[in-house]
C-alpha cells in the first residue's frame, strides 16, 4: 500500500470492515503501523469526499461513536450502524467485543 497516500490507505482498510462490524481508529492506526489513531479520525473526517469509505463503522477504543459529531446529522452514525444490526445505545456499541474487526488479525 505504500505508493498511497495515508488517507487512501486508512480508506481502503476501512472499506474492508465488514457489515455489520465494527472496527477502531487504533486497530487501523495499528495495522497500517504508521500515524496515530487521531490521524485516522482525521482522514475519516475528509472521507465524505470519497464515496463507499463506511466512517461509522468506525469507533473509539471503548465502542464509542467519538466520530458522530462529524456526520452531517447528528444521529446518522448510529442509523448507519442500527441499519447494519449493530445495536447502539448511549452512544455506545452494544456487544463491542464480538463486534470488533481487527485488521491485523483478518488481513494478510
Amino acid at each position: 500500500m505504500s505508493d498511497k497516500t495515508y488517507y487512501d490507505q486508512v480508506f481502503e482498510v476501512t472499506k474492508m470492515i465488514p457489515f455489520g462490524r465494527v472496527s477502531t481508529y487504533g486497530a487501523i492506526a495499528d495495522y497500517l503501523a504508521l500515524g496515530s489513531a487521531r490521524m485516522v479520525g482525521w482522514a475519516l473526517n475528509k472521507s465524505f469526499l470519497n464515496e463507499g469509505v463506511p466512517a461509522h463503522r468506525v469507533v473509539n477504543s471503548k465502542g464509542e461513536l467519538s466520530g458522530r459529531n462529524f456526520f452531517p446529522a447528528p444521529g446518522m452514525m448510529q442509523a448507519l450502524l442500527e441499519n447494519e444490526g449493530v445495536k447502539v445505545e448511549n452512544n455506545v456499541v452494544q456487544n463491542f467485543k464480538e463486534l470488533l474487526w481487527k485488521p491485523a488479525d483478518e488481513l494478510d
